[in-house]
């Protein structure tokens, strides 16, 4: 059993019992009537409900996104006006921060220092998209002299937004500042584990100004409203982050009616250690790298590749300091490891450790679920490392959304691009080394949208993310974004003093 080492810095309660859909900038409940559910996983304990909603109250939510964004203000504002308001809902989110942070704890089981950095990357991701709206524009195009082009970005229209459990404010944030600062409406359908905070960002966008109905929070099971807001034929666009299988079939289904699709799905992503690495920063480094947020990354550094020079030593340094981690109240300072979304993940992932096991490889460390003390009924798993794997190996390929990391040598550069590259995914990678040459040509040959060098964090805002191959198309937190809810418009004109006559009629 793992001990608690401190109390806890919040000692609050949760201040609801029950939690309201927003609908057209109003409180709404489901119209069945139904609830569900939601659990703190470091507990395993109710802390409140939340509508369990249907195709009816999606149908309600679409028309109100549908009605503000066709016939309302918001996307008629002056961009300076939308960025004031963009820059109201991070100040707000500023005032409430400690708040926002301890319903990011208590509803995810991640811990207190997590959820600290990711919501408040949320409130700069609205800061960001306050300041990139105001400089993005359409061009002026070089065309025969007597014509005159140019181009004018119009908002896409009504944005289906789905996002995933283990970043629920940040990934709320990253969805839903750039498309209401391009003009767009949105349909927010958070995780059915994890709504809380999702609410409270559009209950804070309503305080802050956005006018009703251009945000909008439906919560109910992805097999139910997020599959038919993606076939819905007053959506027109579609952006999701999950797992690769259910972006595949948001896919087809958004393909009936051609909607526009983002979608930011799986990641099995390397981390390459090379003998010139500053040995501690690598280390260091690797263990956040799969162990933050307990691993429940999509570009979680699952895959560890240390050049057999520097095997042993590397290896004993890397055990040593997992061995440090402390696991205790996820609300403590303290604490490095959070618990698991759910009982079912917590089966999964050990599932994907006993499979590695009959295939020949070795747990070094961890292994097996945790019990934590004081939280005897929560979701807790060991940080793992697991040796005497090759990459063929299913716990190499797949995605175990967890704590658990498989090592593998390499020799040469050449062989280690080929080791990294062998996979469906393509979300991230990491390179620790000195050398600039290594690192240009490593970087290069790297099938990954984000690469990281002697550094441990993928993204901030302004630094595009989005993967290769089957980890998804698009990128987010990028200035390059707002061209995903933008429209370009061509506008071609004649201004010659002869009226054309093509024909010659």
């Amino acid at each position: 059993m793992v001990k608690t080492h401190e109390k806890p810095i919040f000692i609050k309660e949760v201040k609801r019992d029950m939690y309201q859909m927003v609908i057209n900038g109003k409180p709404a409940d489901a119209k069945s009537g139904e609830m569900m559910t939601v659990y703190n996983p470091a507990t395993g304990k109710p802390i409140a409900e939340v509508p369990k909603a249907d195709r009816e109250d999606v149908d309600i939510a679409v028309e109100a996104a549908r009605t503000a964004f066709d016939h309302g203000k918001w996307k008629r504002y002056r961009v300076g006006k939308r960025a004031r308001i963009l820059n109201k809902i991070a100040s707000i989110m500023r005032g409430r921060f400690h708040e926002l942070v301890e319903m990011e704890v208590i509803n995810s089981g991640k811990t207190l220092s997590a959820a600290q950095g990711q919501v408040m990357q949320a409130i700069e991701d609205f800061e960001f998209y306050a300041g990139a709206i105001v400089g993005h524009r359409g061009d002026v195009n070089n065309v025969p002299g007597q014509f005159f082009n140019y181009t004018q970005k119009e908002p896409t229209g009504v944005a289906a937004q789905i996002i995933p459990w283990n970043y629920p404010m940040m990934m709320a944030a990253w969805k839903v500042a750039p498309a209401i600062a391009a003009g767009c409406s949105v349909v927010l359908k958070p995780a059915s584990l994890t709504p809380i905070t999702a609410i409270l960002l559009a209950e804070i966008c309503t305080e802050a100004g956005v006018p009703d109905g251009v945000v909008n929070v439906v919560t109910g099971p992805g097999t139910t409203i997020g599959a038919y807001l993606t076939e819905h034929e007053a959506i027109d666009k579609v952006a999701f982050t999950g797992e690769t299988s259910t972006g595949k079939d948001i896919m087809a289904k958004a393909s009936e009616t051609l909607k526009r699709v983002t979608l930011e799905l799986g990641g099995k992503s390397p981390n390459i250690v090379f003998p010139d690495a500053d040995m501690d920063a690598a280390v260091n480094g690797s263990i956040f790298g799969i162990f933050y947020n307990t691993g429940q990354s999509c570009e979680a550094r699952s895959r560890l590749f240390i050049h057999d020079s520097i095997y042993d030593e590397f290896m004993e340094s890397f055990l040593a300091k997992t061995s440090q981690l402390i696991i205790e109240d996820p609300l403590s300072e303290k604490s490095h490891v959070g618990a698991i979304i759910s009982q079912t993940q917590l089966e999964k992932i050990h599932s994907y450790v006993e499979e590695a096991k009959k295939e020949g490889a070795t747990v070094l460390a961890g292994g097996h679920p945790l019990k934590v003390e004081g939280f005897e009924d929560g979701y807790w798993y060991a940080p793992t490392i697991i040796t005497g794997v090759t990459n063929d190996m299913k716990i190499a390929q797949e995605e175990v959304f967890g704590p658990v990391v498989v090592v593998m040598k390499f020799t040469d550069e050449k062989e280690v691009i080929q080791l990294a590259n062998d996979t469906r995914y393509g979300l991230a990678a990491a390179i620790w080394a000195k050398e600039q040459g290594l690192i240009k040509r490593v970087s290069d040959g790297l099938q990954a949208g984000v690469v990281m060098v002697n550094c441990p964090f993928s993204a901030f805002p302004g630094t595009p993310f989005g993967g290769y191959k089957e980890s998804g198309f698009g990128r987010e937190l990028g200035i390059e974004t707002l061209d995903l809810y933008t429209e370009t418009k061509s506008v071609l004109s004649y201004a010659g003093r002869k009226p054309l006559n093509p024909f010659n009629l």
